[in-house]
């Protein structure tokens, strides 16, 4: 994953980040604080700031199709 030194997110971009992530946990059974979250925290901010999935709904299929989660 690029880094994201000069990455700038805004209260509404956390709370989509926030939003994807709580709703693939709770489809997996995962616990949010678990390496599996973290693993998946990481890939949400990059499909959100790489590849432009935006909306709460957009990254979370995105989260769901990706090939390492």
């Amino acid at each position: 994953m690029p880094l994201l030194y000069n990455a700038t997110f805004t209260s509404e971009d956390l709370d989509i980040l926030r939003s994807a992530l709580d709703a693939w946990c709770a489809e997996k059974q995962i616990d949010i604080r678990s390496v599996e979250a973290q693993f998946a925290a990481s890939t949400a901010l990059d499909l959100f700031y790489q590849s432009g999935h935006d909306d709460p709904d957009k990254l979370l299929s995105a989260l769901r199709g990706h090939k390492g989660l």
